[in-house]
């Protein structure tokens, strides 16, 4: 029995060998193709591109291979780059979509691939149902074009970097990073943004010091992922040169982490609050904000101090780019460390947000912490925290049932407005609120939770918690 393949809300990724197999991934690929090629009649050009993860190019030249059977031109790009870089790049060539052969910040036995359609958009839903259609279609009828190499079309080499690099140097103010003597370290976690933060800046004259820049396709034997807790060797890296701020980004850059000058890690959540506001102090931009449901409302709180439009939308950050791309919002950011600017492209940037913290340090000349204390003093104190359960079979059913329902009241508390955005968000009278959404990939619920005190919060979090399993 063929594997389902299914589309989630950033690509469809799977254990390599398991899942993840080269009958897969061509089945995968002639769904994309097949759709690419109803979109149009001739002359369609696909960029093709990876992150560094074990059979990267392996998979690359067999996508080159099913695309110019289709009679689709495949744009191969030969190193790996980053997501937002494929995405800067098929807007500018005005080519027909991306796949990108990568597992984010997935552990090194995953692989995956993102479909991105011509303007640099993460696939939104009614395109991956299509993709879908057109892969289940083909294992219906055989697909004769499969691993098969010929066609009208053929290959030709992409370079995305110098373009991108281009594009971050219009948006970013090195000069005022160069000139406040910032010490910066990066941690591109062994991934595709090798060369790029670090790259940058050393070309503007900044110091920069760099862990974890080459190629392994293990990434140190644990996921690829900018979390405080795999953070420690840039913190040693800081320590060692006097850095004043860390940055990382995760096995495709598009997350990112920052690490403040004293190594606390800033939760994404704040790094998003704190370049909004900064971009409303250094840019001008009031047009609207952007944050998925299960993110702070810190960001709330901002938009009202400045009378800015906020958008609350289902997590995945298409639905963001979506906004970036009507041009509503000055920034669209989630909690799972994901965000983009006005201007820029409509997918998560992690190089950029670590750039971006860089210039607000230097133009604002105090550490992030300082910063988001005088933001909390300002607008108030929130205090987000993320937790995942697994669940058996029979809690998960039983729980799958409750999220249908329509509480009044939670732990005591009297619910103020329950929100059904993206799974079951039920907001106090005080502001706090608990989220839960189910992981449509693993017997998992993903419970967040925000309150106005860390008291509060430890309260809040275990009655979270107790609800899942009463």
């Amino acid at each position: 029995m063929l594997t389902q393949i299914k589309f989630g809300t950033s690509g469809w990724r799977a254990v390599m060998a398991e899942e993840f197999t080269f009958a897969n991934v061509r089945r995968a690929v002639g769904g994309i193709a097949r759709y690419v090629a109803g979109q149009k009649n001739q002359g369609a050009r696909v960029i093709v591109g990876r992150d560094p993860r074990f059979l990267g190019e392996t998979f690359c030249a067999m996508a080159a291979d099913i695309l110019q059977a289709h009679g689709i031109t495949p744009l191969i790009v030969a190193d790996p780059a980053p997501t937002p870089a494929f995405a800067y790049a098929v807007s500018q060539t005005k080519a027909d979509g991306v796949i990108n052969f990568t597992a984010s910040h997935n552990p090194p036995q995953y692989n995956g691939i993102k479909f991105s359609t011509p303007d640099g958009c993460p696939a939104l839903p009614e395109v991956t149902q299509k993709i879908e259609s057109h892969i289940e279609a083909a294992d219906r009828e055989g697909d004769k074009s499969l691993g098969k190499k010929g066609g009208p079309s053929s290959t030709e080499a992409l370079d995305v970097k110098e373009r991108y690099l281009k594009r971050l140097g219009e948006i970013v103010d090195f000069d005022a990073i160069r000139n406040a003597n910032l010490n910066v370290c990066f941690d591109p976690m062994w991934g595709a943004a090798r060369g790029y933060s670090d790259g940058l800046l050393r070309k503007s004259g900044i110091q920069v010091a760099a862990v974890h820049d080459y190629r392994d396709v293990l990434f140190g034997g644990h996921a690829p992922e900018p979390d405080d807790h795999l953070l420690n060797d840039l913190r040693a890296k800081m320590r060692e040169t006097g850095a004043q701020i860390g940055i990382a980004t995760d096995g495709d850059a598009d997350r990112f982490g920052i690490v403040d000058a004293d190594g606390t890690f800033l939760q994404p959540n704040y790094v998003i609050a704190l370049l909004f506001d900064y971009l409303i102090e250094s840019r001008g931009w009031k047009n609207g904000v952007a944050k998925s449901v299960a993110t702070t409302n810190l960001i709330t709180a901002i938009a009202k101090a400045h009378g800015v439009e906020v958008f609350e939308t289902p997590v995945g950050f298409k639905y963001i780019g979506e906004l970036i791309m009507q041009d509503k919002i000055a920034i669209g950011g989630e909690e799972s460390a994901g965000l983009s600017i006005r201007h820029h492209v409509p997918e998560k940037d992690g190089v950029l947000a670590g750039l971006l913290c860089c210039e607000m340090v230097a133009k604002r000349g105090k550490p992030l912490g300082e910063q988001l204390k005088k933001l909390s003093n300002q607008v108030g104190s929130y205090y987000p925290q993320r937790e995942n359960f697994r669940l058996t079979p029979e809690v998960k059913e039983k729980f799958t049932e409750k999220l249908k329902s329509d509480p009044r009241e939670f732990a005591g508390r009297k619910i103020d407005e329950v929100v059904r955005t993206d799974g079951l968000k039920l907001v106090f009278e005080d502001g706090s609120w608990v989220c839960y959404r189910l992981s449509g990939t693993e017997p998992v619920v993903r419970v967040y939770s925000e309150a106005r005190s860390e008291p509060d919060l430890k309260k809040l979090a275990m009655a979270a918690k107790q609800w899942i399993f009463d």
